[in-house]
């Protein structure tokens, strides 16, 4: 049985907790590996590593952190057969799925390898009498990103690429189910230059979160989550003087206008409610119809598009998806389609007892559609987090506009159409974070950030972009004066100094 360690200090390192997690092979059911579970001891020795790096890596020139980010990235790349065949034994998504989940994080690094531009402050010349002002960013110290089981590539370079690149050093506590590929990643960085304790990465469960969520040393900790667990980051954090963004859960919707080109809108539906088995805070698992003609016609196309998918192991290279993560996870989703259906909602398409010859133990679950879903359905309320799309019915714009914007969650939302005046009027007016017009999945580009509101979010600032930028550093603002002579005093002030 192959054991996971921690990588602390530049190494790999066996843990003395004597607990483990089994790691699965979501296409077989097979245990596969198991990792360790660290104790708040081992936590405190990666936190003692990563204070011992940083005053040498917070002094090296934000030119030569980046040089790393460069070599980082060319190793990531050099590597990515390696990293997605990896990623895919043990969350399950195709390898074409796993490459995009690794490249999407590099998109991050390559924003990162830019940090000499973005860490730039402000300047004013003359601000007064012989007086100038200017700011500067600098790294919080050590800095913490706890990161989920459905991106354990991208997640994580999206926290450390930009906290590592502006000067901090980092503890990555990733998900227990698919810890490989962050162990690996931190191994990459430091072949590419970095030293021992600027990426560290401990396995745990919740005693390995609240030994980083109360540790003194620990100045910032960055959640992708579900929202409950989020919440109770949030808190725990904000309660230890720690600066947080918990990221939480999603049900974003898609609403179909019926000027909508229905052709590219079921090729983007079942791409976005179905790719990764559905295992995305990004995903589409609500589509809103506006009016009867248009909700009959995307039912009947989707019921015809929905065979033609493909499920299969995740080496599959024609597969359009694989199996979910666990068998706690599939019978998760499989309990609310059951709810779906004891709600009242029709299910047009049943994924449950989907099975593959040679895998019957795999963790599997065919594409579901469910039609004349209504907002009062606690399984449309809640995430379910699997290939199941709802179809919940709207007569009017306005009707459709309502149901995003009301719901407990405001990750994102798409609209279909090909009205620009609707569509403006769509994005000012949504009550959620991220918003696409005609992109199913309106995930921000690494130079822009990427946030929700409401449920989806705890905490003010966004990752990555100048958000990740100012979340990972503090602002120092100075304030200067040099007289044009030794010999000019100023008379002694007692109120408060303007520039008048």
């Amino acid at each position: 049985m192959r054991d996971i360690n921690h990588f602390i200090d530049g190494a790999g390192f066996t843990g003395a907790s004597g607990r483990f997690s089994d790691v699965f092979d979501p296409n077989t059911g097979a245990v596969q590996a198991r990792v360790q579970l660290a104790t708040a001891a081992e936590v405190d020795r990666a936190v003692q590593s990563a204070q011992a790096a940083f005053e040498g890596w917070s002094s090296t020139n934000p030119q030569r952190r980046a040089r790393v980010m460069f070599e980082f990235k060319r190793l990531v790349e050099a590597n990515m057969d390696e990293l997605a065949a990896l990623l895919s034994s043990e969350h399950g998504k195709v390898i074409a799925d796993s490459k995009g989940d690794i490249q999407r994080g590099l998109e991050v690094i390559e924003f990162a390898c830019g940090i000499p531009h973005a860490l730039k402050g402000e300047y004013t010349w003359g601000a007064g009498p012989g007086i100038d002002v200017y700011s500067m960013r600098q790294p919080l110290g050590v800095v913490s990103g706890i990161t989920p089981f459905n991106f354990p590539a991208m997640i994580p370079m999206w926290m450390f690429g930009v906290a590592i690149a502006v000067g901090n050093t980092f503890i990555l506590k990733p998900s227990e189910r698919d810890p490989s590929v962050p162990v690996r990643l931190a191994e990459l960085m430091m072949e590419a230059g970095a030293p021992a304790g600027v990426l560290n990465v401990v396995h745990g469960d919740k005693t390995a979160v609240d030994a980083i969520l109360t540790h003194p040393l620990v100045h910032a900790v960055s959640f992708v989550g579900s929202s409950d667990i989020a919440h109770y980051v949030y808190q725990t954090g904000a309660a230890n003087h720690k600066r947080v963004q918990a990221m939480g859960g999603a049900k974003n919707h898609g609403i179909v206008l019926p000027d909508a080109d229905m052709d590219q809108v079921i090729k983007d539906l079942s791409g976005a409610a179905y790719g990764s088995a559905g295992e995305r805070c990004m995903a589409l698992p609500v589509v809103v119809p506006v009016g009867k003609k248009t909700a009959d016609e995307l039912r009947e196309r989707m019921v015809a598009e929905i065979p033609k998918m493909k499920v299969g192991v995740s080496t599959d290279a024609e597969a359009h998806y694989g199996p979910v993560v666990t068998a706690a996870h599939k019978a998760r989703v499989e309990g609310w389609i059951a709810k779906g259906v004891e709600e009242g909602a029709e299910l047009v398409v049943d994924g449950r007892g989907f099975t593959l010859q040679g895998h019957e133990n795999g963790y599997f679950v065919g594409p579901s559609l469910f039609d004349h879903v209504k907002p009062g359905m606690t399984s449309y309320h809640e995430e379910i987090f699997g290939p199941v799309l709802q179809i919940v019915r709207a007569e009017t714009f306005e009707e459709a506009l309502a149901l995003p914007s009301q719901h407990q969650y405001g990750n994102g939302v798409a609209i279909f159409t090909q009205n620009g005046r609707a569509a403006r009027d769509f994005a000012a007016r949504v009550n959620v974070g991220m918003v696409g017009i005609n992109v199913p999945i309106p995930v921000p580009v690494a130079y822009h950030t990427f946030g929700g509101w409401k449920r989806s979010a705890f905490g003010d600032i966004n990752q990555h972009g100048m958000e990740g930028v100012r979340f990972w550093t503090k602002t120092k603002t100075v304030t200067a004066r040099w007289p044009d002579s030794a010999l000019e005093h100023a008379d002694s002030s007692f109120v408060i100094p303007t520039m008048r």
